[in-house]
């Protein structure tokens, strides 16, 4: 009977000191500080924000989270903080099983600039997008009757024109015009081609492609001075 007894206690205190051992080091765990993050951005658009800016958006109660203890960070409001920032299309933050924290971040991709009483850039998706002190993109510019709150037309041709091998490569500047209507210009070129409407847009700027080839092999381009897609059945050249 002794002997069953003094077995039992033997486990109960291993149980015991297993139960100790783990709410120890469970507690060393919470409290251990969770050193620099690890930041990741992913995507090929990475230029317009940094490390160091993602690091310093990685603030908890006015603290940078490398100096906090693993069990009071919310890793919900450091989503919050990093989603809330222009330069950012979607950001999420997690930590491991070790107390490691790491950030994923994917930066919003601009297709042009706009320059007028503001300069910002519309991003990919339509939306608003500050300029970087990191980067400036290669876009082109968006000039003419531009309001942030009014951008769905010229967002539809940059949107276009990024698309297209032929336009991102050449197209430097849109004009939305106060009639809505747009024109753009080709680098190397002083004539401004007229769209009108973006109605039949792929059809307009395959007649404009192939004006330009034509009139690029017999070297004429600089005799113009508006290329008028505004028809979508012919191109009309006004010259010098």
């Amino acid at each position: 009977m002794s002997k069953i007894n003094f077995n039992y206690l033997k486990v109960i205190g291993l149980i015991v000191v297993v139960a100790f051992l783990f709410a120890f080091s469970n507690q060393r765990n919470k409290v251990r500080k969770v050193g620099e993050p690890n930041i990741v951005f992913l995507g090929d658009n990475r230029m317009f924000i940094t490390e160091a800016n993602v690091s310093k958006l990685l603030i908890q109660n006015q603290e940078p989270v490398s100096e906090l203890a693993k069990d009071i960070i919310d890793l919900g409001k450091l989503e919050l903080a990093l989603n809330s920032n222009p330069l950012i299309r979607q950001a999420e933050v997690f930590m491991s099983v070790n107390g490691e924290l790491s950030a994923e971040i994917k930066q919003k991709k601009p297709i042009a600039r706009v320059n007028t009483n503001a300069s910002y850039y519309i991003d990919d998706e339509g939306g608003f997008m500050p300029l970087s002190y990191n980067y400036t993109a290669r876009v082109p510019l968006v000039t003419g009757n531009i309001k942030k709150n009014k951008l769905d037309t010229v967002y539809q041709f940059a949107k276009f024109a990024d698309g297209d091998d032929f336009l991102k490569k050449h197209v430097i500047e849109i004009r939305q015009n106060n009639d809505d209507t747009i024109d753009f210009k080709i680098r190397k070129s002083d004539f401004i081609v007229h769209i009108g409407t973006l109605k039949n847009l792929e059809k307009k700027i395959n007649n404009f492609k192939a004006f330009y080839q034509k009139a690029f092999k017999d070297q004429i381009l600089d005799r113009y001075d508006v290329v008028n897609l505004k028809f979508d059945k012919q191109v009309i050249c006004t010259k010098k």
